[in-house]
């Protein structure tokens, strides 16, 4: 299963889970997953993100860690689904959505929790959840500048063409109706001057905020 649908599941069953040991299972799911679309990213992404995703990956598996792993099989574990990630933006907006409700859902857990147990395992969790969000809206950031930059470098003039498209006309009599148009030498290849370094402002999911 892909990873934006494999997301919706965790996030309608994290809905639909009222009591404590249901939301901890559905947290714990949430952060497996987080750890497998960063080992994935990483690996496979494109290149801009991967150490971002490396992190994402560690910071997963020390989410799961932190929560008591669930009895039961490899095949109802989500992460283990993971079949591809169509579309890294929407992957990463996602997750990032469904990771601020995992948050949302322990704060409430902790806060009624009887045993020091339980409030220690969701507060390290909701640790590793915003840690999570923090390297995924970096990874969103870096696909907004990735995307800047293809654009910028897409949309740039080439001068050995504009030359020659405007027929020169110049004091030499070259090109127009006063001679042959101007024609860009062999070897001339385009090139462009790319800002790399913008910060792009990044329109987050309302979901996200709490």
């Amino acid at each position: 299963m892909d990873a934006v649908r494999l997301i919706g599941v965790g996030r309608r069953a994290l809905a639909d889970s009222h009591e404590a040991p249901d939301v901890m299972v559905e947290a714990w799911q949430a952060q497996s997953l987080a750890q497998a679309i960063g080992s994935r990213l990483a690996v496979a992404g494109p290149p801009e993100l991967r150490g971002e995703a490396l992190g994402l990956s560690e910071i997963g598996g020390r989410g799961c860690g932190a929560l008591t792993s669930p009895l039961f099989g490899v095949d109802q574990i989500r992460a283990a689904q993971l079949s591809e990630i169509p579309d890294a933006r929407e992957t990463l907006t996602g997750l990032g959505a469904l990771l601020g409700e995992v948050g949302i859902a322990l704060v409430g857990i902790a806060s009624t929790a009887a045993e020091d147990r339980i409030y220690w395992q969701c507060m390290e969790a909701i640790d590793a959840a915003d840690e999570c969000q923090d390297r995924i809206l970096e990874m969103l950031r870096r696909l907004t500048d990735r995307e800047h930059a293809l654009t910028e470098s897409a949309g740039d003039p080439d001068p050995a063409e504009e030359e020659a498209g405007s027929g020169g006309g110049g004091a030499g009599g070259l090109g127009g109706s006063h001679g042959p148009a101007l024609r860009a030498r062999p070897g001339v290849t385009r090139r462009a001057v790319v800002e790399m370094g913008a910060v792009m402002e990044i329109q987050t999911d309302p979901e996200w905020v709490g």
